[in-house]
């Protein structure tokens, strides 16, 4: 576990629209406040992560996530009060204070999942499926038509 601001992510810095080809930008933040950041709302993809580690981490039944490339996010209040579970390439993104699960570093750092939760305007996307159902809680029942994946939506 490591404290403090993760270097990729530039705060203070806050973002045009011509930085993200037009897309608009979305504001999220954790319980508290004490930590905001702006996206895109250029997500690439949104789903429903059911394993083990989004359950706990979110301390629900599974993680609504939208993925983007991570220069497409900035902290532009409270980087240092983020709290990180992980390294600098992989790694969950909370705030310190509150404990709020931000955003996960994925993909060998190339992307963040974007826990849909705490962004504060609502995205173009929805999630388009559930994955990890094969290890998702029990007491849960997937009442949705969405598709769903015992493991990675690329696993057979």
């Amino acid at each position: 576990m490591r404290y403090g601001c993760v270097s990729d992510l530039r705060e203070g810095v806050t973002m045009t629209e011509s930085e993200n080809s037009n897309a608009r930008i979305l504001t999220g933040e954790c319980y508290c406040r004490t930590v905001r950041f702006e996206v895109a709302d250029a997500f690439s993809y949104a789903m429903n992560c059911h394993c083990s580690n989004c359950r706990r981490t979110t301390g629900a039944a599974f993680k609504p996530f939208a993925g983007i490339a991570h220069d497409k996010l900035r902290i532009v209040r409270g980087g240092d009060q983020r709290m990180i579970f992980g390294d600098d390439t992989t790694h969950d993104a909370h705030c310190a204070r509150c404990g709020s699960l931000l955003y996960s570093r994925v993909r060998e750092g190339q992307w963040v999942h974007v826990a849909m939760g705490t962004l504060v305007d609502a995205p173009s996307i929805r999630p388009s499926a559930h994955i990890f159902v094969g290890s998702k809680a029990p007491w849960h029942e997937i009442t949705d038509n969405l598709p769903q994946y015992r493991g990675h939506v690329s696993d057979p």
